[in-house]
C-alpha cells in the first residue's frame, strides 16, 4: 500500500537493472482485454530510465514519479489493487502525453495505451476536486466544438469573470478571429481525391491554413474537400477520459467520410499533427464496436497528415516563386513521437529552399499538449520559455509548426512570427 508517494521505492533506480517487470493484476480491476494489454506492457518495461532522460516534466520537476518509470508503477500498484490517491493521480494528470518516452525505450513499452488504461481504471475510484473536474467538463463542451469557441472568443472580454482564471488567461492569449469567407464547393473534377479534416480549434481560430491547403493541393493536382458532418476528430475528449464522447465524434466522422472512402477517395488528411494521430488510431480505438470496427480500421489505413501526402510530391513547382527564409522548426510530439514525420516536414523545407537553424532538444514538447495549457498552466509556460529559447536561439526569421495547438502557444511569446508550415507555401 502506498502511503507517501514523494519516497516510494522504484526497483531499478538504486542500480542498472534490465529485468522484466513482474506483475499481479487485480482481476477484479481489469476486463481480460485490458488486463492482457496492460500487462504486456508493463512487462516489457526494464525500470532502465531512459525514458526520464527525454521527459519533460521529469526535467522540469525532477521528480521520480513525474517521469514514464514512476508513473508506470503508479498505474501497477492501482492495477493490482492497491489503494491509490487523488495525489497519486495528481502525477499522472501532469504526463503531457508527449510519447517522447515511446521513441526513447529501448523495450517498446507501449505507455500511452497503458496510461489511458491507468487513468480509466484509477478514475473509477478515485475522483478529481470538483473545480478541476467542472474545468475538464467545460473544455470538452467548448474545444471540440467550432462554432461554441467562437462565440466565446467574442463574449470572453464581456463574461471574463464568469470563466475559470485558466481558461479566461487562455482565451486571451488568442488572436482576433478573421471572418469566416466560406468556400464554394469544388467539383470533383480533378483525377485525386482526399478529404480534409477541418478540425475544430483550427477550424474557428485559423481556417486560412486549410484554404492554403486546399490551393496548394490544387497545384498539385489533387482536390480536396471537406465534408459536410466531419469535425473534431475527438482527441479532446479522448485525453480527458472521456472516451464515449469522443466516439461519437469518431463515428460521425466516419458517417460523414464514408460515402466518399466508397468513392474512391485516397486518403483522409489533416493539418494539425494531433489530428492525424487520433484518426490514424481510429481502428484501435473502436476495434469492440461490431458496427464501426471495419470501417475504423478503413479509416485509420486512409488517414495521412499532409505533411506524408505533400513530401511524396514534386515540389519544384513552388521553389522559384518562394522567398527562402532562415526557418526554426518546431515539430510536435504529435508529429515527430507519434507519427514520425520528422523527416517529410524537414524534406518539406528543404524542396522550399528554406535554411534550417539548430534547435537544441528539439524532442522536448512545448507545453501545448492540447488542454494542457489550461489545466497545467505554471508547467505549460515553463516549458514554453524553454523552448522559444532554444528555437529562436539561432535567430531564425521565423519559426514553423505542424499542429495548431503549438502555434497559438508559441506565438504569444515568440519574438519572431510562428507560422504552420503550409503557409511558407504563399510567401511569394
Amino acid at each position: 500500500m502506498i502511503k507517501n508517494h514523494c519516497h516510494l521505492h522504484v526497483p531499478g533506480t538504486d542500480m542498472l537493472s534490465y529485468a522484466p517487470m513482474q506483475t499481479t493484476l487485480d482481476d477484479s480491476v481489469l476486463a481480460p482485454e485490458l488486463a492482457h494489454v496492460a500487462s504486456e506492457a508493463l512487462r516489457r518495461c526494464v525500470h532502465c530510465g531512459f525514458c526520464n532522460a527525454t521527459c519533460p516534466t521529469y526535467q522540469l520537476l525532477g521528480n521520480e514519479l513525474d517521469g514514464p518509470r514512476g508513473r508506470i508503477y503508479l498505474i501497477k500498484q492501482s492495477l493490482e489493487g492497491n489503494e491509490f490517491s487523488s495525489r497519486s493521480l495528481s502525477h499522472l494528470d501532469r504526463c503531457l502525453t508527449c510519447r517522447a518516452c515511446e521513441t526513447t525505450c529501448p523495450s517498446g513499452v507501449n505507455y500511452t495505451e497503458l496510461l489511458d488504461i491507468g487513468r480509466k481504471t484509477i478514475l473509477k475510484r478515485v475522483k478529481r476536486p470538483l473545480r478541476v473536474r467542472l474545468l475538464r467538463y467545460l473544455l470538452r463542451r467548448l474545444l471540440p466544438h467550432p462554432q461554441r469557441l467562437r462565440t466565446a472568443l467574442r463574449l470572453a472580454p464581456l463574461s471574463g469573470w464568469l470563466l475559470p482564471a485558466t481558461v479566461k488567461n487562455k482565451l486571451q492569449e488568442l488572436p482576433a478571429l478573421p471572418k469566416l469567407k466560406p468556400r464554394a464547393p469544388q467539383p470533383g473534377t480533378l483525377p485525386r481525391q482526399v478529404l480534409l479534416l477541418p478540425g475544430c480549434a483550427q477550424a474557428a481560430i485559423r481556417p486560412d491554413i486549410n484554404e492554403i491547403t486546399i490551393r496548394l493541393l490544387e497545384q498539385l493536382n489533387i482536390g480536396a474537400s471537406i465534408i459536410y458532418g466531419s469535425g473534431c476528430c475527438g482527441a479532446v475528449n479522448q485525453h480527458m477520459d472521456a472516451a464515449a464522447e469522443a466516439r461519437q465524434f469518431m463515428r460521425r466522422n466516419i458517417d460523414a467520410w464514408w460515402p466518399a472512402i466508397e468513392a474512391g477517395a485516397e486518403a483522409i488528411i489533416t493539418t494539425a499533427s494531433a489530428c492525424s494521430l487520433m484518426v490514424k488510431d481510429y481502428g484501435r480505438l473502436l476495434a469492440d464496436d461490431p458496427e464501426y470496427k471495419d470501417k475504423a480500421t478503413r479509416v485509420s489505413s486512409l488517414a495521412r497528415d499532409a505533411a506524408e501526402l505533400i513530401a511524396a510530391e514534386d515540389l519544384s513547382i513552388f521553389s522559384k516563386d518562394i522567398s527562402p527564409q532562415r526557418i526554426a522548426v518546431h515539430l510536435p510530439c504529435t508529429a515527430q513521437h507519434g507519427q514520425q514525420l520528422s523527416p517529410a516536414i524537414m524534406q518539406i523545407m528543404s524542396a522550399l529552399g528554406m535554411e534550417l537553424t539548430t534547435v537544441k532538444d528539439s524532442h522536448l514538447c512545448c507545453g501545448a499538449a492540447g488542454t494542457y495549457t489550461v489545466l497545467q498552466p505554471e508547467l505549460s509556460q515553463q516549458l514554453r520559455t524553454n523552448r522559444l529559447q532554444a528555437l529562436q536561439q539561432d535567430r531564425p526569421d521565423c519559426i514553423v509548426s505542424a499542429n495548431i495547438g503549438c502555434l497559438l502557444h508559441l506565438q504569444n511569446q515568440a519574438d519572431v512570427p510562428v507560422r504552420h508550415w503550409v503557409e511558407l507555401f504563399e510567401n511569394n
